[in-house]
């Protein structure tokens, strides 16, 4: 199972980015492949497993975290096991009496919840260790994260693989729907496309959020000897003088600072 760090000051915006963004159980933990390829050629599918595993994860979570300090670490993964099949069985109960064509269309892999990476791994990293209501955002985050990566996995799919979103037509006749998106080779194209766009999003918030203090000051570039082209780019040294050249003789003398730091 993946490791993750988890402090104890989380805030509730930093624990639900995390499981939606930073530690998506999906995209960044690669957990709960099989499910989310097997079920996700159909939105409605995609949205029945993503919030049967985030009610799991909520509940066994806090459960967990509740029954934190009387587990025995001997015995940990048993009790957790057995928490989280129960609040599975819950689940199949429900869907089975209410839902039935869901229950259908999810078959095996609603029961192999109990042995899903995510939520034993959540209860193991998390819900041990953090108070109830921490817990419970840390589940709800990392369910959503789930969730929303299924039902966009699960629109491309079924988009692009049938022609239809939740059931209805919405390419027009001509277009002829690409078989091989409703395939397990699709599903990994659709993956691998998620996880590109996750990193440049995380990337893009990570550079949005860089407080102005850690970037270069003007300062920093104005002490720079290879000042050709940084403070004024229309300056006469930069015609007449080679930027190569320039380079060379500020890394000779950095290296020549060292030796002589060194002695």
């Amino acid at each position: 199972m993946a490791t993750t760090n988890t402090p104890a000051g989380d805030t509730a915006k930093s624990i639900l980015r995390r499981g939606l963004l930073d530690e998506n159980p999906a995209l960044r933990q690669m957990l709960g492949l099989c499910p989310m390829l097997a079920v996700s050629t159909a939105v409605v599918n995609g949205i029945g497993m993503g919030l049967a595993t985030t009610f799991v994860l909520v509940c066994s979570e806090v459960v967990v975290s509740l029954l934190r300090k009387c587990i025995p670490s001997s015995v940990r993964i048993p009790a957790y096991i057995t928490i989280v099949a129960s609040f599975v069985t819950l689940v199949m109960m429900l869907t089975k009496a209410y839902v039935p064509a869901l229950d259908d269309a999810l078959g095996i892999y609603l029961p192999l919840i109990v042995v899903n990476c995510i939520v034993l791994g959540r209860s193991e990293l998390y819900a041990s260790k953090h108070r109830p209501a921490q817990a419970a955002l840390d589940g709800l985050g990392m369910g959503l994260g789930f969730t929303l990566v299924l039902t966009l996995m699960s629109a491309i799919r079924e988009l692009l693989g049938a022609g239809t979103l939740l059931g209805f037509a919405v390419l027009p006749p001509f277009i002829e729907p690409m078989i091989v998106m409703v395939m397990p080779a699709g599903g990994f194209a659709v993956l691998g496309f998620l996880i590109a766009a996750s990193v440049w999003l995380e990337k893009r918030l990570g550079k949005d959020d860089e407080p102005s203090s850690s970037r270069p000051s003007q300062s920093l570039c104005a002490a720079c000897p290879l000042d050709c082209g940084i403070n004024d780019p229309t300056h006469e040294d930069c015609e007449n003088e080679d930027v190569a050249t320039r380079l060379e003789a500020a890394l000779d003398a950095a290296g020549k600072t060292l030796e002589e730091r060194d002695r």
